[in-house]
C-alpha cells in the first residue's frame, strides 16, 4: 500500500474525527449515561419511599381491624352467652304444659304486635 493508499484508507476510517473528538464523544455519552443513571436512581427513591409510607398505612389499617375483629369476637361470645342463657329459661318455661300456653299467648302478642306494626308503617 502506498502513502496515498495508507491515507485515503484512514480519512475513510475515521472521516475527519480527531482522537480528541473520538474521546470528548465517549465521554459525553458516559456522562450522559451517569446522568441518566443519578435520574434513575432518584426516581427509585421516590418509589420506594412512596412504598414503605403506603406499607405503613396498609400495616396501620390491618391493625384498626384486627382490633375491631377482636372486639367483635369478645362481643359475639357475651352475646352468645346470654342467648344460651335465655334459651336454658325457654326451654324451663316450656317443660310444664301451663307454661307451653302461656308460651303460646306471647307468642300470639308479638305477632299481633308485628302485624299491626307492619300495616300502620
Amino acid at each position: 500500500m502506498n502513502a496515498r493508499g495508507y491515507r485515503s484508507t484512514r480519512t475513510a476510517l475515521f472521516d475527519g474525527i480527531e482522537e480528541g473528538g473520538i474521546r470528548a464523544s465517549a465521554y459525553s455519552s458516559h456522562e450522559i449515561d451517569e446522568h441518566e443513571n443519578e435520574r434513575a436512581i432518584d426516581g427509585l427513591q421516590d418509589r420506594v419511599s412512596i412504598l414503605k409510607r403506603l406499607s405503613g398505612d396498609i400495616n396501620e389499617e390491618v391493625e384498626a381491624h384486627n382490633r375491631m375483629l377482636d372486639r367483635m369476637g369478645n362481643d359475639m361470645d357475651t352475646s352468645r352467652g346470654f342467648l344460651s342463657g335465655t334459651v336454658d329459661k325457654f326451654k324451663t318455661v316450656f317443660e310444664t304444659k301451663s307454661s307451653r300456653r302461656m308460651g303460646t299467648l306471647i307468642a300470639s302478642f308479638v305477632a299481633l304486635f308485628m302485624l299491626v306494626y307492619y300495616l300502620t308503617r
